[in-house]
């Protein structure tokens, strides 16, 4: 059974002549006649009486009629569903992100993207890099915010590097900057952090290893304040003059962010940002168009 086959079979039940069914479906009519014929054949019964030239639906062609017609309704509907989505007028992209990039990176990019193709749903998911990884593998995630360099255990993904970040000590407005002075121009060494209180993140976040690993470098463990905050209750507890935390400029320089910023000293500390995808499967459109915007925008911020 075709589906063009159906076509033909509603247009002849619903003008009940054969000529006026081929105007309406721009075909022949004795290529019409034959498709019909042949459709008769493979259901094994007529479809239509056709006494004295007076056509009439016979009880295979009355069961018929509601069923083509649904299937050439369902046909439609997924020709317009598709062809939305097609034209990015609709559909959803999945992002996931660090919690620091969804503070500092996104709300720009992803403002761009709604003004560009406001039918789309955005849905995002927070976590640290090795979290964002296992959901792209599970293909929960069509693209995600990284860090760089990925869990050694990670599958098979494509990665594009967007953005060499540095880091930055913040503590609040209320205190002495870490490392003592708080001079203009100062900058604080990792070293100087021995004597400071600091706000941490959870476990699994990626500023947490990075921040514990260079103070294990300079030979001391640190101390904490409070710690298991995500991005927003760490600034805030810093705020509040708890304690200092190392986080990345971006989200440091904020307007009306209400912090101390200071940097630190040579080498510093630096992380680079990727946006990944699993290479064995192609994100859709929209995501894709999303990733253009993505590598745009941070390359903007990286010449400023």
């Amino acid at each position: 059974m075709q589906f063009q086959q159906l076509q033909y079979f509603v247009a002849v039940a619903e003008t009940r002549h054969f000529t006026r069914a081929a105007e309406i479906v721009h075909v022949a009519q004795p290529s019409l006649s034959q498709q019909i014929k042949a459709l008769e054949r493979e259901l094994g019964a007529e479809l239509f009486s056709r006494a004295r030239g007076n056509i009439t639906l016979t009880d295979a062609g009355e069961a018929l009629l509601p069923l083509a017609r649904r299937i050439l309704e369902d046909a439609e509907t997924a020709h317009h569903e598709v062809g939305e989505i097609a034209q990015l007028r609709r559909g959803r992209v999945r992002l996931g992100a660090t919690p620091s990039l969804c503070t500092g990176l996104l709300p720009d990019v992803l403002r761009t993207y709604h003004d560009r193709y406001p039918g789309i749903q955005l849905l995002i998911e927070e976590g640290g890099s090795h979290d964002l990884v296992r959901e792209l593998a599970r293909g929960a995630l069509d693209l995600a915010l990284v860090v760089l360099p990925l869990p050694t255990a990670s599958p098979a993904l494509e990665t594009v590097e967007l953005l060499h970040e540095d880091l930055v000590v913040v503590s609040s407005l209320l205190r002495t900057a870490p490392g003592s002075g708080g001079g203009r121009g100062r900058r604080v060494r990792i070293a100087d952090l021995r004597e400071e209180r600091l706000v941490m993140f959870r476990h699994g976040y990626d500023l947490r290893e990075l921040t514990v690993a260079a103070c294990r470098n300079e030979g001391f463990e640190p101390s904490f304040a409070v710690e298991g905050g995500e991005m927003d209750a760490v600034l805030g507890f810093v705020r509040a003059g708890l304690g200092a935390a190392v986080v990345p400029r971006m989200v440091a320089e904020r307007p009306g962010s209400g912090l101390r910023v200071t940097p630190l000293a040579s080498p510093g500390l630096h992380r680079t940002i990727a946006l990944a995808h699993r290479s064995d499967v192609a994100p859709p459109r929209a995501a894709r168009e999303l990733q253009e915007i993505l590598v745009r925008e941070a390359a903007r911020l990286q010449a400023e």
